[in-house]
């Protein structure tokens, strides 16, 4: 297993695209659903135990060698909103350019080839990490960690947050984050036996009806 791969998936600043989106942190700015760093940290929260943890699962999944265009499938089903399936093609499209420079296997050019507009960021996750040598509880402690990571950075962008106390909320909230890893990798091992019913299915309507009016709003900082 590789640190620096797991360190390299988890920063900010790999090239995946991540920095152009805040996970639904402005579209909450916005409605004014978050307004300050207590706003932020329950934002995160509710982000990680539904989306983050739906994520953590498909990528976990993908990193024990489970189909990735059976997990696609499954991540559709799990993403009713329209708008958030074409950001996860997007990211999805950009994570896998990044990664099969980094990490060149034949299965993430299968999944290049199988998925050409882009597959979803947690699946190209799964397959890169699995490249990377990475287990499925590392794979699900990036999508995890992921979750709340880039809302809280695109929210110090939107209110000018103090980036000390965005960052006191990630750390606030490092045991959640390892419950929902292993949470997910948990569900993930069962796959093989049981199929993809057994990963988490967890809704977050709030979150499906922003992305689709943040979708189409005129001015906007980030892309979704």
């Amino acid at each position: 297993m590789s640190r620096a791969a797991l360190l390299m998936l988890a920063d900010g600043r790999f090239p995946a695209g991540g920095h152009a989106h805040s996970g639904g942190a402005e579209a909450a700015v916005v409605a004014g659903r978050v307004r300050d760093v207590a706003g932020l940290r329950e934002f995160c929260r509710g982000r990680l135990h539904t989306s983050g943890l739906v994520a953590a699962g498909l990528a976990a999944a993908a990193a024990t060698g489970g189909d990735p265009l059976v997990l696609e499938e499954a991540a559709d089903a799990r993403t009713p909103a329209p708008a958030l399936r074409r950001v996860a093609r997007v990211l999805g499209r950009q994570l896998l350019r990044a990664v099969r420079v980094t990490w060149p296997s034949a299965e993430l050019d299968a999944l290049a080839v199988a998925r050409p507009g882009g597959a979803h960021q947690c699946v190209v996750l799964g397959v890169a990490g699995r490249s990377a040598g990475l287990s499925p509880l590392d794979v699900a402690h990036v999508a995890a960690y992921e979750s709340v990571s880039g809302p809280a950075a695109a929210t110090v962008r939107l209110l000018g947050l103090d980036p000390f106390e965005a960052a006191g909320v990630l750390a606030g909230l490092a045991a959640e984050v390892d419950q929902v890893a292993g949470r997910a990798a948990g569900a993930a091992r069962r796959v093989r036996a049981e199929g993809v019913a057994v990963l988490p299915a967890v809704s977050a309507p709030l979150l499906d009806i922003a992305a689709e009016r943040h979708a189409v709003r005129r001015v906007r900082l980030f892309a979704s």
